[in-house]
């Protein structure tokens, strides 16, 4: 069984929630990404989404835009986080954690749907976000995915339309990715009600996990959540931590990081 839903097969009988943690590679080196995905598995992060830098990203705001832009600056290569990746993943902590990859589908495109898949496979990764391709010509991947057992997990809108959500859930595997908000990633001051809504009508929809993203960062967030989604996924609120990586050692960087880690964890799975 492919980690992603055995996680979630013990979460649901657990009746606790997924606490997903986006972690842009190489930002600011990749000893930091490697510190800063063990604190979270520590914290008990359920699963790790490693962002690949990408020189025009899709749906990310100016937080991880600016990760993104300091990986590069350094010459980061996707074989560079394959091998971390591969090293993060044999280490006793992490091993048996799931992770997937954020990346483009231009780097997917640029190595073909098979190697791609094997490669990631290779390194660790049981599964993709890959944010901005189409549902229309998605169709090709999810079937070379679903042949090796690689998920891909795609995304829904509040602009969705409900026919062509539907559409996506099926095409889907391992969680639906609800993004909670239009527009980018980024912290919010809070997540709109109709967020609850779209997920009811989704829950009628699929049995896939529904996950929120875009916008989730503080305890009153996944409080609002952890009865209606089966995770949350966390991404800006931790990567702001990192814009003071080059002058703040990174013990402490790795820490604050932990910490807000820590009190979403708690608070999205606090007995009732």
């Amino acid at each position: 069984m492919n980690p992603i839903d055995a996680l979630f097969k013990n979460l649901r009988a657990r009746r606790r929630r997924a606490f997903i943690s986006f972690i842009p590679a190489g930002d600011p080196d990749l000893d930091a990404t490697e510190a800063v995905a063990c604190e979270l598995i520590r914290r008990g992060a359920s699963m790790l989404e490693i962002g690949f830098p990408y020189s025009d990203p899709i749906a990310d705001g100016a937080v991880i835009q600016a990760s993104y832009t300091r990986a590069l600056r350094r010459g980061l290569r996707i074989e560079d986080i394959y091998r971390r990746v591969r090293r993060l993943g044999q280490t006793q902590l992490v091993r048996g954690t799931p992770m997937v990859a954020m990346v483009s589908y231009s780097l997917v495109h640029r190595r073909g749907h098979e190697k791609f898949i094997t490669d990631a496979q290779a390194a660790g990764f049981h599964g993709s976000i890959i944010p901005d391709l189409p549902l229309e010509e998605s169709e090709a991947l999810a079937h070379d995915a679903a042949g090796q057992d690689f998920k891909l997990i795609q995304l829904v809108t509040p602009t969705t339309p409900r026919e062509r959500a539907v559409r996506i859930a099926r095409l889907s595997t391992g969680f639906l990715y609800c993004v909670s908000v239009t527009g980018i990633t980024g912290e919010r001051q809070r997540l709109p009600n109709e967020l609850l809504d779209q997920l009811a009508w989704l829950r009628q929809q699929t049995e896939l996990p529904l996950c929120v993203g875009f916008g989730v960062s503080r305890p009153e967030h996944v409080r609002m959540l952890r009865d209606v989604a089966d995770g949350v996924i966390v991404g800006s609120a931790l990567v702001r931590r990192l814009e003071n990586a080059a002058e703040t050692p990174l013990d402490e960087v790795v820490r604050d990081i932990g910490d807000l880690a820590g009190s979403l964890i708690d608070a999205l799975n606090a007995e009732p």
